[in-house]
């Protein structure tokens, strides 16, 4: 039935045949769709009406398209297309796709039909895109509460409440170990306040969940907002993520740490090259959180206490280790660094435990450099 309907929704106001429904997609492969996706569906087969409303939709052709990516203030907009193309590509990119018909009165599907059209409109079509709190999920249940009014039973996400940051480790630690490492390291403080029920929404999953717990009025009798539900495409299991995960990788890292500084403390070996390559890295992550914090327009990427041993500092002090030369100012520097270095502790579990080695590995590594720096000749 679904793939039968090929024509655009035409201009007229749905009535008791049409059907609305939310229509939610599982997690893929790529990044940015590794948390879902949602869009609601005009459906009239009689009519030949197939019209499904999107608003993850954003241009590469944007003007500093990348920049405005980085900086937080691209774009996006309400899309409409056809259904039955868009889940053929779900289906090629393995996404579970599922369909919920809700049970909506006739003004209740015109209003968030004229709403949706509205938005439509080249004026009101884009908007400030925010990943927790107004994204493609969020807007369809904002969209369903003003439609339905006091006619709605819908308290949210009827599950567990789970922080941001936690919700975002539920998708990406498992799958995608590296994004979730990064991700972790690009947001702040404020990823980790509790989301409410409704602020829970955000993810494609959980508005599935709170449409299924929520009632509307009718008659003055309470019923299911879903009404029916439909599976169209199951996704195959996922592979399961290489060996080489950010715990392995930086496990490993701070075990070579280890066995570097014990060959060089036996063997009197004076060399930064190793030192100059970490600090200069994790310098380099130090800039970026930084310019995340302060140059941009993410709410979440503020307050991050990750800028406290991925220091900007470190990229001075690797440019200022020497075995020739010694430079009294890297002391103090690294004394000021080891500071804050105890400070970043405080992170701990924000990235699930993985920072434990990347912190051992710098003190390993400060204590060789203050070992050895006192034996390096003045100039």
């Amino acid at each position: 039935m679904l793939f039968a309907i090929k024509k655009p929704l035409r201009a007229q106001v749905p009535d008791s045949t049409t059907q609305v429904s939310l229509i939610t997609v599982g997690p893929g492969d790529d990044l940015y769709s590794s948390f879902g996706h949602s869009l609601f569906w005009f459906n009239d087969q009689a009519k030949g009406v197939d019209a499904s409303y999107n608003y993850g939709g954003f241009s590469f052709q944007t003007e500093n398209f990348y920049l405005k990516f980085l900086r937080g203030t691209l774009p996006y907009k309400i899309d409409k297309y056809p259904l039955a193309p868009q889940v053929y590509g779900w289906q090629y990119e393995n996404r579970s796709v599922t369909l919920q018909v809700l049970n909506l009165t006739i003004p209740q599907k015109q209003r968030l039909y004229a709403l949706l059209e509205e938005n439509l409109l080249p004026q009101n079509q884009e908007y400030h895109y925010r990943f927790f709190y107004d994204n493609c999920a969020t807007r369809l249940q904002d969209l369903l509460i003003k439609v339905c009014g006091d006619s709605l039973r819908y308290e949210g996400y009827p599950g567990e409440q789970k922080s941001f940051r936690e919700w975002i480790d539920q998708y990406a630690y498992r799958q995608k170990p590296w994004a979730d490492f990064g991700m972790d390291l690009a947001i702040g403080k404020p990823a980790d306040k509790e989301a409410t029920p409704m602020q829970a929404t955000f993810l494609p999953d959980n508005l599935h969940d709170a449409f299924a717990a929520a009632q509307v009025i009718i008659n003055g009798k309470p019923e299911p907002l879903v009404k029916g539900e439909q599976v169209i495409f199951k996704a195959a299991p996922r592979a399961e993520p290489g060996f080489l995960t950010p715990k392995v990788f930086f496990w490993l890292l701070a075990l070579l740490a280890g066995l570097l500084t014990l060959w060089q403390i036996k063997k009197n070996k004076i060399q930064f090259t190793f030192d100059k390559i970490l600090f200069s890295l994790c310098g380099i992550a130090g800039i970026v959180l930084l310019a995340l914090w302060v140059g941009t327009d993410h709410e979440d990427t503020v307050l991050n206490w990750d800028i406290l041993w991925a220091n900007p500092l470190l990229f001075f002090i690797a440019g200022g280790l020497s075995a020739r030369v010694r430079k009294p100012w890297i002391s103090i520097a690294l004394i000021v660094y080891a500071v804050f270095l105890i400070a970043g502790t405080i992170n701990i579990d924000k990235h699930n435990q993985v920072l434990i080695p990347i912190l051992l590995t710098l003190v390993i590594r400060i204590y060789y450099i203050n070992k050895t720096l006192p034996k390096i000749p003045t100039s």
